[in-house]
């Protein structure tokens, strides 16, 4: 029998081509460092509510979702059609456009607590913005962030981030401290050291909550300890905002941070992101007419991009249909059928591992398991990387990618409310013939 190799190769064959040529013209032959899978990456031309398609015509039932920004599966109507209206009136109006301000009250309806709304392009420029904004308030420069926990690629969300340190200043690391999950050590920190500005935290955990946080104790331990020291506390939503309930992780667990950092839904799949929260803070980019302020003091923020017609149309419809068509609940609910599945599988497979996850995100890890309820897991962040490296992500993704399912990063399933019972039940079927393969090959 052929391998995985040999049979995502012969599967996937036409992507080789556009493999080299994109080699020929991007770094690493690929334009998102995710993206490449070994041995070559799938080449994707269309999709349709929980489906992709290849340059093969490979039929994938899809879990990346537009890595994240997809809840409501791919082409929603409504989004297209929206989309598809504003463009033809204009992509780009060059000023003020009503569309931002109707954005801006379609973001506020879910997350009421954030008093003012900054539209960025990327969840990357949104988390940037917003340490700014807390050393501008603060007068400080350090920033808290945690072992493991991504927010975006610039210099300042680097650090044991999960990338690699190259071309990021040493001056730049030396203003991140990066702390294990542990409210005693967050404590200790900004006791002893008085130039912290803020303290910023993934809302579900480690990597989209590979690695989970022991929610809501854990966010709320932060309120109050960075409350308590007068630091401002940055809650990154751009993967929770939207996801783990209509108002994202602050408004599930009753959390009201400083400042909210969003992306992915909120723009409905097109470029979009937003830092949202208090108001003292968030004026600090507002002009005063006042030469010194607005020179020397003021946060300066552009944008060509931010809250453009297109985006904002989207980021509307997907706000609106999320506020008045349980969307979440839908998707949620599809994510506990597949997670009960998955652990049946390896059951049934007798192989070692789990799935976990809140809302409609759900984890796997192959090689360890826990007594958690399946819901928020108890591993530890060394067990989990030790149990789950680069090498086998990539295997699993692989293997399931051969047997008809693409999950993100090999590490999880983004469910959104496209995904029905039936395709739920398929992604199952699929998972539990990828252990099978796995293990014939002693990949696991």
């Amino acid at each position: 029998m052929a391998s995985l190799e040999e049979r995502y190769a012969q599967k996937f064959a036409k992507s080789v081509e556009w493999y080299q040529r994109g080699k020929s013209l991007f770094a690493g032959g690929v334009t998102h460092q995710t993206r490449f899978t070994s041995p070559f990456p799938a080449y994707f031309e269309h999709a349709e509510g929980p489906y992709k398609y290849d340059v093969d015509d490979n039929q994938i039932i899809d879990y990346v979702m537009g890595n994240g920004s997809l809840l409501m599966g791919h082409s929603p109507p409504e989004v297209t059609a929206a989309v598809s209206a504003q463009a033809q009136r204009g992509t780009h109006l060059g000023g003020a456009t009503t569309h931002e301000v109707r954005y801006a009250e379609a973001v506020k309806r879910l997350m009421p607590s954030l008093e003012r709304v900054r539209f960025t392009s990327s969840g990357t420029e949104s988390t940037l913005l917003a340490m700014r904004l807390a050393r501008a308030h603060s007068g400080k420069n350090k920033i808290v962030k945690f072992r493991g926990h991504f927010h975006g690629w610039h210099d300042y969300a680097t650090p044991e981030g999960g990338q690699s340190l190259g071309g990021v200043p040493q001056a730049a690391l030396d203003t991140i401290i990066v702390l294990p999950p542990d409210i005693s050590e967050v404590n200790r920190v900004l006791s002893e050291d008085d130039d912290i500005a803020a303290v910023i935290v993934e809302s579900n955990g480690a990597h989209y909550g590979t690695i989970p946080l022991q929610n809501p104790q854990f966010l709320q331990d932060l309120r109050d300890t960075t409350s308590r020291h007068g630091v401002v506390f940055i809650m990154d939503e751009v993967v929770t905002g939207f996801r783990l309930s209509p108002g994202g992780a602050h408004i599930r667990w009753d959390i009201e941070p400083d400042l909210a950092t969003m992306a992915k839904i909120i723009a409905g799949g097109q470029p979009g992101a937003a830092v949202g929260g208090r108001a003292d803070i968030m004026e600090l980019m507002a002009t005063r007419d006042d030469p010194e302020w607005d020179e020397l003091h003021r946060v300066a923020q552009g944008g060509t991009f931010n809250a453009q017609p297109v985006t904002a149309a989207a980021g509307i419809a997907t706000l609106e249909a999320i506020a008045t068509k349980g969307i979440n609940a839908r998707a949620d609910a599809m994510a506990q059928r597949l997670k009960d599945g998955l652990n049946e599988a390896f059951i049934r497979n007798e192989v070692t591992g789990h799935a976990h996850g809140i809302a409609s995100i759900t984890h796997v890890n192959l090689g360890a398991d826990c007594g958690c309820d399946r819901g928020l897991c108890t591993m530890s962040f060394d067990e989990v990387y030790r149990t789950m490296p680069v090498q086998k992500t990539r295997a699993i993704r692989r293997a399931n990618l051969v047997n008809g399912v693409d999950m993100m990063g090999g590490r999880a399933f983004l469910v959104s409310s496209a995904h029905d019972e039936s395709v739920i039940d398929r992604t199952i079927d699929a998972f539990s013939q990828s252990l099978k393969d796995l293990r014939d090959e002693g990949a696991i």
